[in-house]
């Protein structure tokens, strides 16, 4: 047993002392330290990857061999047989595929620079340097083509803000997590914002810290990804880290002393065995209310053509002490809980089990338009004493404010397995995915009367309702086969399955019966229900090098949905280097797709909204598959097809600076649109009434631009480096390509019901100028010893847009901008560093002017009396700071101080 049991110990001191510790930096052969370098035990999951000053500890067996691998740098080879190790990469041996970009090609990943389509790459610490909140804000201030911002008072919307690239909407780009697809919100965007009668992926749910590197592909890419990729793909790819983790710590606040934001994060790793590894991520915050209302002007709101027509005085008196009205804007408090994990098991060399799943809780807490005394007045809702006044003194009651509550719950996961045999590379995968969200008005009242005029409810009015919500899941199976036939010829190819599930989930009876309540109509029983759908698609891929500097690639894809058919789309793309690799032209030339989503073809609903002159009116939204829409000759949906067309070059004359240059041209035909409010019937009294919206293939478009990239870095200023970098988005068109598609029923309307259309000015603006005609970014980077300074001006150009009965002869446009954003970094320690941010440093706010049409619009706009009408239209009488609903391009919230502390271990 003696014996037994020395053996035991000798065996586990044996087993302990297999372990070795190699730590070292990493750096170029300027001497720049390289942050982010990935460092691997070959034949292992076991990695870590460098921090912000290249260095980087490992523990791995005896014997064993390290791998090191960067983006635009040549992968090396070290064995582990010292305790340090220091190692030099070299940018001048040329590029290994395993260790570049993996989207916008199915066959052999290939490096930036040597890739036939335009592709941004962004780091982890790209995104933190931004010093904002969430993913999708640090993307605003990073890719030029990529806007999104804020809009005040939008019910739902106020739980994910939409985004684009290239001013195509949420819906047509496609998010990717680890190169599988992200499930859709089940949110649409149904009021007057950027966005409208659309949905996209919650990408504001991703915690940051989670994120090793995003890249976005900037080209139609249906052909290889399927429907939603028109304009582009984003695929973000997750940390792998595992020999030592951090904590970060956040904190904000405004410079009006609101906004306050509180959030820290964890993201540690672990080997699993021998061959496994996880990483993983939780992340919570918190973010206060920021409210920027206007001061109401009381003759406006007394004016009953633009206001309430109520007495002056009493409009006065209320004012006199709320000179905001109660109005409460800006944006939402907000609380997050994120969790995600990303993992894998190599088997053998040759085979790979991967995983990652994410789940992401939100509360979001908003404000409806403040109700004030003269508005809901006690004279005509007398029981609005007992739910918001003392009951029995009318001075009590000084209105109500209605809230919105909005709970979150997205989650996705994927599970894979990997393996090479015989050259042939497979990579089958299952994916799973949903968003889910509820809602609760508080504060509020269902104020409905039935046929004789006697009040439903009254006094016995609930205050609080729930008006359900909606939800959207989602099934995606792929098989992805590829092979390097030759030095020469590459192919792939593979198949996807996807079920998708929407469901619209009906409130409680207060909330939809008769008017519902106050603000917020909850969906009924007739408008709730669960649709589901199936589709099938496969592709196959090839790419001809025909030289080493020539290349060619061609990918063509079927796909057919079990609602509306199929769809077949191609694509094919080139690449050309020469002078030693220092200039690449490219291009691609591509057809596209994408079907209309659940929610396009499903929701129908009740719900409030601004009138011209301040007015709240309830409209409807017909499916286009109901009894409604066949009555009124709505037709069904279509899909989306899309003409791409990319043309760029790319010049590197030296290791440190690079640009890139890519035009772009995209015709969308078919578009699925949200319409106009359209009255297919008279009152008694002769006028429009019941008006509905729908969805329909309401136009053709058209848009292109350039896009810039320019980046100089290892530029020698005293003792430190500075690195200066250059980004742009130029619009040159971006608008209806022919008359918009009027359903033949609406061109038949006549007498007072003629002259309609789907589509008026307001909704074009909304589509086409809400976002900037341009946007640049500057910014210089400049580290020395411990300390990095970051400063980055973001050009914001002008936006314009059409209100809602504003003047034919106006416009409005908001003003182009310079933001600049301040950042600084103090490593105190090797473990520990500080960061101060200070986003929009010179409080710049949004700024807006009329703008004339014609020669009627300069007299208006000379017109002080007309002028202000004009004004109060637009701002709800001065209720926003801003305006209404629309066009802010970016931030009205001025300043943002960040500060952050992050604790490596």
């Amino acid at each position: 047993m003696k014996k037994l049991a020395l053996l035991l110990i000798l065996l586990n001191v044996s087993f302990i002392f297999a372990q070795k510790q190699v730590s070292g930096v990493v750096k170029d052969n300027t001497g720049n330290a390289l942050p982010g370098v990935n460092i691997v035990e070959k034949g292992t999951q076991n990695g870590v990857s460098t921090d912000m000053d290249g260095m980087y500890t490992i523990k791995v067996k005896e014997g064993a061999i390290l791998v090191f691998s960067y983006v635009g740098f040549s992968k090396l080879e070290r064995a582990a047989t010292d305790a340090v190790i220091n190692v030099v990469l070299s940018e001048e041996e040329g590029q290994n595929l395993d260790e570049v970009v993996v989207t916008g090609t199915r066959t052999a990943p290939r490096s930036n620079t040597t890739s036939a389509l335009p592709i941004d790459v962004l780091s982890a610490k790209d995104l933190n340097s931004t010093g904002q909140a969430t993913f999708d804000k640090a993307l605003q201030y990073k890719i030029p083509s990529f806007n999104t911002v804020q809009t005040p008072v939008n019910d739902a919307t106020s739980l994910l803000d939409p985004y684009e690239i290239r001013n195509m909407g949420p819906s047509r780009t496609l998010i990717l997590i680890n190169g599988k697809r992200k499930n859709m919100s089940s949110l649409l965007y149904t009021q007057t914002s950027p966005g409208r009668g659309e949905t996209g992926s919650d990408i504001s749910a991703i915690p940051t810290d989670a994120i090793e590197r995003v890249e976005i592909l900037r080209d139609g890419a249906s052909a290889q990804y399927g429907s939603d990729a028109i304009a582009g793909v984003m695929n973000i790819i997750l940390k792998k880290n595992t020999n030592y983790g951090s904590v970060t710590l956040r904190s904000g606040v405004t410079s009006e002393g609101d906004g306050e934001m509180l959030g820290v994060s964890l993201n540690n790793g672990s080997t699993v065995g021998d061959k496994g590894f996880v990483n993983y991520t939780i992340d919570f915050s918190k973010v206060n209310l920021a409210n920027r209302p206007g001061k109401v002007d009381a003759a406006a709101e007394a004016d009953g053509n633009t206001g309430f027509g109520a007495p002056l005085a009493d409009v006065q008196a209320f004012l006199s002490k709320y000179p905001d009205a109660g109005n409460v804007n800006g944006s939402p408090e907000t609380a997050a809980a994120k969790f995600l994990v990303n993992g894998g098991v190599n088997y053998t060399e040759n085979t790979q089990l991967y995983y990652n799943a994410a789940y992401v809780y939100k509360k979001v807490n908003s404000f409806a338009n403040y109700r004030t005394p003269y508005w809901r007045t006690l004279d005509e809702f007398p029981y609005l004493l007992d739910l918001f006044g003392d009951g029995t003194n009318p001075s009590s009651y000084v209105g109500y404010v209605p809230t919105f509550t909005g709970d979150l719950n997205d989650y996705n996961a994927t599970v894979g397995y990997k393996s090479t045999k015989n050259e042939w590379n497979t990579d089958v995968s299952i994916t799973t995915g949903g968003n889910k969200q509820s809602y609760t008005v508080d504060n509020s009242h269902n104020r409905s009367v039935d046929s004789n005029g006697d009040f439903v409810y009254g006094g016995l009015s609930p205050i609080s309702f729930r008006p359900g919500g909606t939800s959207f899941s989602h099934i995606v199976g792929n098989l992805d086969i590829s092979k390097a036939v030759s030095d020469k010829i590459s192919i792939g190819f593979g198949s996807e399955f996807r079920t998708e599930n929407f469901e619209i989930i009906a409130g409680d009876e207060a909330s939809y019966f008769g008017v519902g309540a106050d603000s917020f109509q909850g969906n009924t029983p007739e408008n709730s229900g669960k649709f589901n759908r199936y589709n099938l698609g496969g592709y196959f891929d090839v790419a001809y090098d025909v030289t080493e500097d020539f290349l060619i690639n061609g990918t063509v894809r079927y796909e057919d949905y079990s609602d509306f058919g199929g769809a077949t789309v191609w694509k094919v793309s080139s690449r050309y280097k020469f002078l030693d690799d220092k200039i690449t032209l490219r291009g691609s030339l591509s057809t596209g797709f994408r079907a209309p989503s659940l929610h396009q073809i499903y929701t129908q609903k009740s719900q409030s909204s601004f009138e011209a002159g301040g007015a709240i009116v309830v409209t409807g939204l017909i499916n286009n598959v109901s009894s409604a829409a066949r009555q009124n000759g709505i037709p069904k949906l279509d899909s989306e097809k899309s003409n791409n067309l990319t043309l760029g070059f790319g010049l590197k004359p030296t290791k440190d600076f690079t640009f890139t240059l890519d035009y772009y041209n995209i015709k969308v035909k078919d578009r699925v649109l949200l319409s106009n409010e359209i009255a297919f019937e008279l009152n008694d009294d002769g006028e429009p009434t019941n008006k509905q919206s729908f969805f329909v293939n309401g136009m053709d478009t058209k848009t292109s631009g350039i896009d810039v990239v320019a980046n100089y870095r290892n530029i020698l200023l005293g003792s430190g480096k500075l690195g200066l970098n250059f980004s742009g988005n130029y619009t040159f068109e971006n608008e209806r390509d022919g008359a918009v598609k009027d359903p033949q029923s609406v061109k038949n309307l006549s007498g007072a019901l003629a002259g309609q259309t789907i589509i008026d000015a307001t909704q074009e603006a909304l589509l086409f100028t809400s976002r900037p005609k341009f946007k640049y970014i500057l910014g210089g980077d400049y580290e020395i010893g411990k300390f990095g300074f970051s400063l980055n001006n973001t050009v914001f150009g002008p936006t314009k847009f059409k209100n809602a009965g504003m003047s034919d002869d106006l416009r409005i446009e908001f003003l182009t901008k310079v933001v600049s954003d301040l950042g600084v970094t103090f490593s105190a320690t090797e473990k520990l560093t500080v960061a101060l941010n200070v986003n929009n440093l010179l409080n710049v706010l949004p700024e807006w002017e009329f703008k004339a049409e014609n020669a009627a619009g300069t007299a208006l706009i000379n017109d002080a009396v007309g002028i202000k009408e004009q004004s109060d239209l637009i701002t709800f009488n001065q209720r926003y700071s801003q305006m209404t609903y629309d066009g802010y391009h970016f931030s009205q919230l001025g300043t943002m101080f960040n500060l952050s502390l992050n604790y490596k271990f």
